[in-house]
Formats: structure tokens, sequence, C-alpha cells
């Protein structure tokens, strides 16, 4: 009789725990899905195209590179499972546009600015990085060596990045920076030798540098005065899911999550000198 009554007290504080982890699961979906664009699902914007290493072969929905891999670790956290996750694509301007958005949140590397703030909620930082400018073998840039070196050049960047305002900033060249409506507009113009350099945030010079550019060449990082570029997930100006997406990214940075996508996407910047 005790062997029977052990048994059974086991087998129902088995079954209580597995009832209690469902309903805090289920109030923690619930909590939050009332909130989102789509009740019960989360809709995660991101880049048409999206770009590697950040969104791997331009499929979001694969949970392969950067960002794809955080999003789907902050769904998680949040209580929603994969399929209820929903992918739509904006361009970069239209999702840090003031109005009213068609996602819960959207990453596709927007650097948290006190600017952007104005018409947009940002999360707590997923990354932070730096400005690389990036040349070709056959430009007269790929000789440069520090910022003076690079003034009489022309360089260029996509428009509304921080990219292009390290240009402007940082490397103050003698003529205008050219602007560019992506990332693959710049590296074209590169390559067809319509800009002398572009800049870049470091994974994606990176990956362009080796995989994407003939020839390609990083002259080096842009100087900051103290910290890179933070990267932050972006909602809706005053959004009811800011505070718990920014709490679920504090814990997957807390708890080593962060740390581990990054090493399994992003290659890390060692050997990449600081231009002075």
């Amino acid at each position: 009789m005790a062997i029977q009554k052990k048994t059974l007290w086991r087998g129902f504080a088995a079954a209580a725990a597995v009832l209690l982890a469902t309903t805090l699961t289920a109030c923690s979906t619930g909590s939050i899905a009332g909130d989102t664009v789509t009740e019960g699902k989360l809709t995660i914007g991101t880049g048409n195209p999206a770009y590697s290493p950040w969104v791997l072969d331009d499929n979001p929905e694969s949970g392969e590179g950067f960002e794809s891999a955080v999003a789907y670790a902050v769904a998680e956290k949040l209580g929603f499972a994969k399929e209820d996750v929903i992918w739509i694509r904006t361009t970069f301007d239209e999702a840090i546009a003031p109005g009213v958005k068609n996602f819960d949140f959207n990453l596709q590397q927007y650097s948290i600015t006190e600017e952007r703030k104005a018409n947009i909620d940002f999360s707590t930082p997923y990354y932070e990085t730096s400005q690389v400018v990036v040349t070709t073998s056959s430009s007269p840039a790929a000789g440069a060596t520090s910022i003076a070196d690079l003034k009489g050049y022309l360089i260029g960047a996509a428009t509304g990045t921080t990219s292009f305002n390290a240009i402007r900033d940082v490397i103050q060249p003698t003529q205008d920076a050219l602007a560019f409506n992506s990332n693959d507009d710049a590296k074209a113009a590169l390559t067809n030798g319509q800009v002398d350099a572009i800049v870049l945030d470091l994974p994606t010079a990176l990956y362009a540098s080796c995989c994407e550019l003939d020839g390609g060449v990083i002259i080096g990082q842009l100087p900051t005065a103290d910290k890179g570029d933070q990267f932050g997930l972006v909602l809706d100006k005053g959004s009811k899911l800011t505070a718990a997406v920014s709490k679920a990214l504090d814990e997957l940075r807390a708890d080593g999550t962060l740390a581990a996508i990054e090493a399994q996407w992003l290659t890390a910047d060692a050997g990449v000198p600081v231009l002075e």
C-alpha cells in the first residue's frame, strides 16, 4: 500500500508540474498575444530583401542567420511557438517612419538613435557593431590607411543609415557622399567604379569583402567616441510590447543566448584595424 501511495503521489506531482508549466506558458503567451497586430500571432518585419549574414538566403522563416535566430529566440521568450510567427517585409525607411505599424517588431540592423526615437520605440540592444570602410583591390582607395587618406575619395553608403552618417561625420570627405537605396546598390556602385569606397556595418563588410565583392578589401573600422552602433528592435511608438520585448532580450543576453547566436552567425572583428 505504501508503495502504491508513493507511486500515485509521484504521478500526481508530475502531472501537476506539467499543468503548471503549461498554464504559465499560456498565461505568458496570452498576456502578450492580446497586444499583437494579429491576436495569438507575433508579426516580425525584416528587409526586402534581407541580407546574409543577418538572414540566410533571404529566408527569415528558416531561423538561419543572426537576426532571424534572434527573432525566434525573442518569440520563444514571449511564449510564441515558431509556427505562430508571421514574417512581413518592409523597406528600411518605411519601418522607422511615423505612423501605425503592421508588425510587432522589425529588425534590419537599426542603430538606436535619439532622432529615430521621436517616431518609434526601440528595444534594448541586441547587437553592437562599428562602421567599416570597404573597397576593392582595383580602386584607387585600396591603399588608404587613415581617415586623412580617405578624404579625397568618393565614398557611398545606403541612405538613411548610420553608415551614411559616418561618412559625413567621421571621414568628412571633400566630395559629398553618394547615397544609395540599399547596401546592394552601394556594392554594385563600388564594383562598377562609381565610387571609390563604401561604408558598411562590420559583419556586412566582412561578408561582402570575402564573399560578394571581386577583390574585396577592408580598409578599416571608423573610430567612435565610446561604444559602437547598437542595434535595437523597432516597435510602434508607445507599443505595449516594448517592455516585454526588451525584457526578453535582457534575459537572452544574461543567459548567454545572444552571445551564442552571434558566435554562430557573425564573424569576429579580429584583425580589422581602427583608422586614425
